[in-house]
């Protein structure tokens, strides 16, 4: 029976997070992030792990959403042009809360 390990260790997650490419396929990640968990000395986690992480990680960087934005305008926390910058790509900072 394989060895399984019940909880990633910070440099594992650390190294998903510098790892992570969204240009690359979730898999050619994994591998990456499964090497560098074992040459860390430390057991390949799951690749069901590594994708759920990989999608909360995302989630996270992703920035505001389109409604937080409007939501930000119409309370005058942001400038209207904020919403230009965000559906034209340029993005737009979190707000420090």
């Amino acid at each position: 029976m394989p060895a399984a390990a019940p909880r990633i260790p910070r440099r594992v997650l650390e190294a998903l997070v510098r790892l992570d490419d969204r240009r690359r396929p979730i898999a050619e990640t994994y591998r990456r992030v499964a090497s560098e968990a074992e040459h860390l000395g430390y057991t390949r986690p799951s690749y069901e792990q590594i994708r759920f992480l990989l999608h909360r990680s995302r989630r996270i960087r992703r920035g505001p959403t389109t409604a937080s934005i409007l939501l930000d305008i119409a309370t005058q926390v942001r400038p209207p042009e904020a919403m230009l910058d965000h559906v034209s790509g340029i993005g737009v900072p979190e707000l420090r809360r």
